[in-house]
């Protein structure tokens, strides 16, 4: 079994993690399944920005957790959802126990932005 690296963000690869102010909102073929006034932005070198919402403010119902996982370097393990009633497949994403960098995204999902429609509101 081989050992994973762990990396620390830093200038060569920084990660920014802030609360959004604004109410993130997540809907799939006009069914929302995400609202959320505590969305947190994650801002990873030179990806886009990604919103992680918090698990209470997700219809879980809507998810179905895959097998399918990926490892990154510098945030840990992530597991992976599908939305069956959408046709989505491994399109949502959480860091079930992050690295301490970047804890707070904890108990957070994501979405992928390109199969989903992902709205912040000033309302």
């Amino acid at each position: 079994m081989s050992v994973k690296p762990m990396k620390i963000p830093g200038a060569d690869h920084p990660i920014t993690i802030t609360s959004n102010p604004a109410r993130v909102v997540v809907t799939l073929a006009g069914r929302t399944i995400a609202d959320s006034r505590n969305a947190l932005t994650l801002r990873e070198a030179s990806y886009p920005p990604v919103q992680y919402i918090p698990r209470a403010d997700v219809d879980m119902s809507l998810l179905v957790p895959t097998d399918h996982a990926t490892y990154c370097p510098y945030k840990g393990d992530a597991s992976y959802f599908s939305a069956p009633s959408g046709g989505l497949v491994n399109a949502v994403w959480s860091y079930e126990a992050p690295y301490d960098a970047v804890n707070a995204i904890k108990d957070h999902l994501a979405f992928y932005a390109d199969r989903v429609d992902i709205v912040e509101r000033r309302d």
